[in-house]
């Protein structure tokens, strides 16, 4: 997984104008239930944003491109659990989690509104909740204010570490050629284990239930 993003991260490096396209999409797939789970979209944000502070890339567009991707992927699951509220029990491949499925309920039931706000940051229910919270009835003026208020918080945190990664290699200035590689290979190495940590708790909560 590592080698496939350090990979990534140079095609990127080399083509800047599709950055903004892999960055929407990266956080488009991390909100789709089940999906998520097997996209490293948080992994490829976080080591994409070092080239921020390279220049390669503006904050402004990555935060854009990071924004409206989450903000679709999350609107169309809720929009598809309002629309057919028994679909996340009978749909494949929601169905076969049904242990996750009940554990965003009992969490959305519990926090209400907040949960919406809160679940952004939690792997194991975060790609479920908004497809909860629209099968369970949560009318659209209470979901997308929340939501909305969630990714803006939830972009910059993966955003801006990997933005202080890449100023820190770009004002490195001549060490910079001896500084790219273990930066570069650092970064990859801690969005690897983050993304190893949060699919190790989504297993958990998927055995848990088995």
């Amino acid at each position: 997984m590592e080698q496939a993003i350090h990979e990534l991260v140079h095609m990127v490096a080399a083509h800047p104008q599709w950055a903004y396209a892999v960055l929407f999409l990266a956080a488009w797939l991390e909100a789709v239930p089940v999906v998520g789970s097997f996209v490293p979209g948080s992994t490829i944000i976080l080591s994409l944003s070092a080239l921020i502070g390279a220049g390669d890339l503006s904050l402004a567009g990555v935060l854009a491109a990071t924004i409206c991707g989450a903000a679709l992927g999350d609107g169309a699951a809720y929009m598809l659990g309002r629309s057919h509220p028994d679909w996340p029990h009978r749909l494949w491949p929601l169905s076969r989690y049904p242990d996750v499925i009940r554990k965003s309920e009992e969490f959305f039931r519990q926090r209400g509104s907040v949960a919406v706000f809160l679940a952004r940051f939690l792997p194991p229910v975060r790609a479920f909740v908004p497809v909860t919270a629209g099968s369970l009835g949560m009318p659209p003026g209470r979901f997308f204010p929340f939501n909305l208020a969630a990714i803006a918080c939830w972009a910059p945190a993966h955003i801006v570490p990997g933005m202080l990664a890449g100023s820190a290699w770009h004002r490195a200035g001549a060490l910079g050629g001896h500084v790219m590689l273990p930066l570069i290979v650092g970064l990859i190495a801690l969005a690897g284990l983050i993304w190893g940590i949060r699919r190790w708790q989504r297993h958990g909560a998927v055995e848990a239930g088995s």
